[in-house]
């Protein structure tokens, strides 16, 4: 299963997503592109109308979700970031890209903490975010109130493998010392938060690892 914690404070964030966790994901994104959970994001936010779109990406890593929809026709990109671990690797992305000019990325913005500091987007995408983060309803609850017409999220399945290989994971890092905190939230519950701030589940993928839901205004 691929990492998902999250500290109870930002700091820490450093100590795991670090330049070696990132580089693994430029390299792999730069030999064979998006993965499948990846690849399902983009299609289903480019069907909803993404050509000349704002995108709002929170936690969006080495940012090529964002790449991929900019070559897809949106307009621009921000992308929130708790990790400093990222920055190269999605810098040299985006020049390579030459997309640079239209990604903005905001290093230590925490959305649900300070909302009013971000302005809103056409499309947002939270991808391995929500179970990093204790509070999901505040969390995707600012996001969709940044949503002017579509949100995509992914989770962890709320299932027995699932909840065992969270909690082994964070019995490992309570023995370390370390704050980060994986969370598996209810499904359901995620999903009426977004019905909750006016948008409607309008798409849902499956895979072994990853679960998405994509939601639309209305």
């Amino acid at each position: 299963m691929e990492p998902c914690c999250g500290p109870t404070e930002p700091g820490p964030y450093d100590a795991i997503f670090d330049s070696r966790f990132s580089g693994a994901l430029a390299r792999r994104y730069g030999r064979k592109g998006l993965r499948h959970p990846e690849l399902r994001i983009v299609e289903f936010l480019a069907a909803t109308g993404i050509e000349g779109a704002s995108v709002l990406e929170i936690g969006g890593g080495v940012g090529e979700i964002q790449l991929e929809l900019l070559k897809r026709g949106a307009a621009r990109a921000v992308n929130l970031e708790l990790s400093a671990g990222y920055e190269k690797d999605a810098t040299r992305l985006a020049e390579a890209a030459g997309l640079e000019s239209r990604i903005d990325r905001r290093l230590g913005v925490d959305l649900a903490a300070a909302p009013d500091d971000v302005e809103p987007a056409d499309v947002v995408v939270l991808h391995r975010v929500v179970c990093c983060y204790p509070d999901y309803a505040a969390l995707l609850g600012a996001a969709a109130d940044h949503a002017r017409r579509a949100l995509v999220f992914s989770y962890p399945p709320a299932n027995p493998l699932s909840r065992v290989f969270i909690r082994g994971m964070n019995a490992m890092l309570n023995a370390s010392g370390r704050s980060f905190r994986g969370y598996i939230h209810p499904p359901k519950a995620m999903v009426e938060v977004l019905r909750s701030r006016g948008l409607e589940p309008a798409y849902r993928w499956h895979g072994p690892v990853w679960h998405l839901v994509g939601a639309t205004r209305g």
